[in-house]
């Protein structure tokens, strides 16, 4: 296993796959079957080297299994925070432990661009990412965002992490 930053060698196409995969994956029981299935290959693409965007990508052997960005906050109220965009994995690497190498190196990431309190932004009925990012530490502030996927009102439930122990 290896984590590293995205490289100009890297495919987009290749890593918008693990986003279209876990979303599908992810979010069947939450999305309406019919947008899951209608997201169109290399979707994610284009916003991979977003301005102001760091991505990391989580490689095991030769292949890049799980991929993860972040950068400053977008969340108006929390500007002087960082935020974890997005953490996805191919399904098959699901709930096998990856995920918090990945988000350990991003909060180490983080701290070295000068950040020390993270938000990140679940979708309410997504049980499985809001019990793992509250076991690595982050909490729920009560605060969210309502919006639309698919056509399904959805909330976007807003996560901190501002005490943990790389904060010196």
């Amino acid at each position: 296993m290896e984590i590293r930053y995205l490289t100009p060698e890297d495919n987009l196409l290749e890593i918008s796959m693990i986003y279209e995969k876990s979303w599908k994956f992810a979010y069947h029981d939450i999305l309406p079957q019919s947008y899951l299935d209608s997201i169109p290959a290399g979707k994610w693409a284009p916003y991979i080297r977003s301005a102001g965007i760091y991505t990391l990508v989580l490689t095991e052997g030769n292949s890049i299994i799980g991929t993860s960005s972040f950068g400053k906050s977008r969340w108006e109220t929390y500007g002087d925070y960082a935020e974890i965009i997005s953490i996805y994995f191919l399904p098959e690497y699901i709930g096998q432990g990856y995920g918090k190498y990945l988000l350990q190196k991003c909060k180490e990431e983080l701290i070295k661009l000068g950040f020390h309190n993270i938000l990140i932004r679940v979708l309410e009925d997504n049980r499985r990412a809001r019990a793992f990012y509250e076991k690595n530490g982050f909490i729920f502030t009560g605060k969210y965002q309502q919006g639309s996927i698919g056509g399904k009102k959805l909330k976007e439930l807003l996560y901190v992490n501002e005490h943990h122990p790389f904060a010196h």
